[in-house]
């Protein structure tokens, strides 16, 4: 769920609060166009004086508008910028008996609780697209099923429109949570609201024509089940009519609902700049401390967070705040050290927990018969480690970030804080870190044999659980297709081309460093890498700065 600041971050707090008023505003405009649009062209000529004001079309209008409020609402509830796994049902149900009967005992451990939070949210947004497409769907088409008002009316009002958009909103409700749409897809390039707006029209008709075809049949297929008084008796014209009429109006609340998804999207995942007003003291005296705060002080893995992470990196890679970019060089090199730290912790964490993931799987007596028994594609290897790239998202800007500063230090840093604080050999190592670690996951097999004669035989022996470890990595993380697959490819290929652009910019300096036998001293961190070893990291930069390393 989107989250603010701690102390101190009233002011972005609110960020989130207007974009979400915001959000609110506009889809009641475009969802007021398409009720207008439906009832005036294609549902008028089912519809006795559809051009006529009633108070019962007035009340149709308030609580179709209210349908969709509810819907929006639920959509800004579940939508977060990371990846969740709720609690399953069992699960649920184990800390329920125990929260019951255990009187006494411990209370549930932190992460239980934050995964039922989610599986509340998400059954609750199942709930509210249900409660929503009935609603809807009698608002939209309450006239249009004949012109009596006796009660085998309402009964059947409620049983062919009531139940039906009951049906298709719980459907749409499994299958957007199905698919994970719920996840902010932050674009690889900011463009105006407006614009982006305007470029997901064609995709969301489509989504919502597909959508209401299937739709329509589950929930054809559902009404089946009635009973007889819901159904009542017509002739073959009128059910032909009613379809008709059903399938429009679906595809109408489908349409609203997608144009509501999509304006989601493009609302909170637009940029917001952390930065003084240019002019200003603060942004003469400390124009980085917002952009610190918002790393710093936000909620870890909040919508406020990402956002500060998008900021920066934009900041980083483009020209257009060369200002701010300039202030990360200051004298005491304090904030270009705390931004180092700050990007380059996602990564390790990542490499550090995807080496850990790789270590126990291939660890232990039992591996190799436990590795004979499992097919190569067994899910329950894949589950275990798909959540280490939850914050797939943040480590590409992170890597991203981290090369562009080195390669801008080379000009713009004009007291030399990156290479005399460490940072430049702190990233080098980290990123490579990572890489080895993707790439061990993805199964392929790094080794010093080449490189190290006989050291490096000794390196492969005492490496037998490295080189299991790349046998399951191979099996969980090169299933052709799969989005683990995609998500390691991708991120592979940000570090691979992250290093590449470091190593380009400094390619001299290393070759001098090589020649001089002190590539290891000014390039790779003295300290234990989080991932590998000193030597394998050695090798994996002499390859780079070979340009083979692919």
């Amino acid at each position: 769920m989107p989250g603010g600041f701690g102390n101190g971050g009233d002011a972005e707090e609110e960020v989130v609060k207007n974009r979400f008023l915001g959000f609110l505003l506009w889809q009641s405009v475009q969802s007021t166009v398409l009720y207008f649009l439906c009832k005036s062209l294609l549902l008028s000529p089912f519809a006795p004086n559809p051009f006529t004001p009633s108070i019962p079309g007035c009340f149709a209008f308030i609580t179709f508008h209210l349908s969709l409020l509810l819907f929006s609402a639920s959509l800004f509830a579940v939508a977060s910028p990371q990846p969740h796994t709720p609690a399953s049902p069992l699960e649920l149900a184990l800390g329920l008996v125990r929260a019951v009967f255990v009187s006494g005992g411990p209370p549930p451990p932190p992460e239980f609780r934050r995964r039922a939070r989610i599986s509340l949210t998400f059954v609750l947004f199942v709930a509210s697209s249900a409660l929503s497409g009935f609603l809807s769907l009698i608002s939209l088409c309450w006239n249009n099923f004949g012109d009596s008002v006796g009660q085998k009316y309402y009964w059947r009002l409620l049983g062919t429109l009531g139940f039906r958009g009951l049906a298709f909103g719980f459907f749409y409700g499994l299958c957007y949570l199905y698919k994970k749409r719920w996840v902010l897809q932050f674009p690889i390039i900011q463009r105006p609201p407006f614009f982006s707006f305007k470029m997901g029209l064609p995709s969301a008709s489509l989504q919502a024509l597909k959508l209401s075809t299937a739709a329509y049949f589950f929930s054809a297929v559902l009404s089946l089940l009635l009973p007889y008084k819901f159904k009542g008796q017509v002739t073959m014209g009128k059910v032909l009519v009613e379809h008709i009429i059903f399938y429009m109006a679906v595809f109408v609340i489908f349409l609203c609902w997608e144009l509501n998804h999509h304006l989601h999207q493009v609302l909170h995942t637009k940029r917001f700049i952390f930065a003084p007003a240019k002019g200003s003291a603060a942004a003469e005296t400390n124009p980085s401390e917002p952009l610190l705060a918002g790393l710093e002080e936000s909620i870890p893995r909040s919508l406020m967070q990402y956002l500060a992470y998008l900021d920066l990196c934009m900041v980083c890679e483009s020209n257009v705040d060369a200002w701010r970019r300039a202030a990360f060089f200051e004298e005491t090199g304090e904030t270009y050290k705390r931004v180092i730290t700050i990007c380059l912790r996602p990564l390790e964490q990542f490499a550090s927990k995807l080496g850990e993931g790789l270590e126990s799987s291939s660890s232990g007596k039992s591996f190799q018969l436990d590795h004979q028994l499992r097919l190569p594609t067994d899910s329950r290897l894949s589950s275990r480690l798909h959540e280490l790239f939850d914050d797939f998202q943040l480590c590409v800007w992170c890597a991203r970030i981290v090369a562009s500063l080195t390669i801008h230090s080379h000009k713009e840093d004009r007291f030399g804080v990156a290479q005399l604080s460490g940072s430049n050999s702190a990233v080098i190592s980290t990123l490579l870190s990572c890489l080895l670690a993707v790439e061990t996951f993805m199964g392929k097999k790094n080794s010093l044999q080449s490189s190290l004669g006989s050291a490096g035989i000794k390196w492969a022996t005492a490496s037998t659980g490295r080189r299991e470890a790349a046998v399951i990595g191979l099996a969980a993380g090169k299933r052709r297709g799969s989005p683990l697959h995609s998500k390691a490819y991708c991120m592979a290929d940000v570090l691979r081309t992250s290093i590449y652009y470091i190593v380009s910019g400094f390619h001299d300096e290393m070759l001098t460093s090589a020649k001089a036998g002190l590539l290891d001293k000014e390039w790779i961190t003295s300290c234990k890498p989080v991932y590998g070893s000193r030597e394998l990291l050695l090798h994996k930069l002499r390859l780079f700065l070979d340009f083979q390393a692919n």
